[in-house]
């Protein structure tokens, strides 16, 4: 008997083992951060990465073709600034209602058929696996039947060629700005300016946090303040669905 306890007053506790294996992973941490690092990423090798998908190619080719039509009509006027300058205004909003009504559609049936869509189905994909870099972009199928849309609704729309010409060149560029600025917050490139940094965290909290907040993309603090999707990270909880939206996988 007097072995036995004093074999167990040399054994440690269940409280000091998990405090030295508390200690053994903060030493690991420090070493891991003192030792070399693996080459940074720069923001021109993410750049030149993002050329190697399609979308950014299919819009870039609709602005320089829209473009080169509105320089070589002429006919400028004042009008032709009222509605890209609206759509700017807008665009965080409409950003979120994409977001939140197309892109995060849920799929139902209706008399028997599963309504469902491309875009909706490749976010799914995209919250699955946040790091897939192709289900970063529009997918081009999709983004073929958005570009003909708005640009056919735009000369049908607009009273005169020349803003026509003007919106659309406009929605190119927007959309642009979209694409790089949603691979950018994917890619290994870290934030280096508050602008930029609010963004990332911003678009991070929505795929690892909680996919019911932070919608915006291209903004912070915009329509999400406006639309109440932007609380205090610290009283929101860990969705368990944020990887598998809906629950459906």
């Amino acid at each position: 008997m007097n072995l036995r306890r004093t074999l167990m007053r040399m054994r440690p506790s269940s409280d000091e083992a998990s405090e030295r294996a508390a200690q053994a992973r903060v030493r690991a941490d420090e070493r891991a951060q003192s030792a070399p690092r693996r080459a940074e990423v720069t923001l021109g090798s993410v750049f030149r990465a993002f050329w190697r998908y399609p979308s950014p190619w299919m819009i870039s080719a609709t602005l320089v073709t829209v473009l080169a039509f509105r320089v070589g009509l002429g006919d400028w006027r004042a009008d032709d600034a009222y509605a890209p300058l609206v759509l700017i205004l807008l665009f965080p909003l409409l950003e979120w209602l994409i977001h939140v009504f197309i892109l995060h559609w849920r799929p139902r049936k209706v008399a028997g058929v599963v309504l469902d869509t491309l875009l909706a189905r490749k976010h799914r994909e995209h919250h699955v696996d946040p790091r897939d870099v192709p289900l970063v972009f529009i997918p081009w199928r999709a983004l073929i039947w958005v570009i003909v849309g708005y640009n056919t609704v735009a000369l049908i729309a607009f009273p005169r060629l020349g803003q026509a010409l003007t919106f659309m060149v406009t929605v190119a560029v927007t959309g642009l700005v979209y694409e790089w600025t949603h691979y950018l917050i994917h890619s290994d490139y870290r934030p280096r300016s508050g602008a930029y940094k609010a963004i990332w965290r911003n678009h991070r909290l929505h795929h690892y946090k909680n996919e019911h907040y932070w919608f915006t993309v291209t903004t912070t603090a915009s329509a999400d303040r406006l639309l109440g999707t932007y609380p205090d990270p610290a009283t929101v909880q860990t969705s368990p669905t944020a990887k598998n939206l809906h629950g459906t996988a």
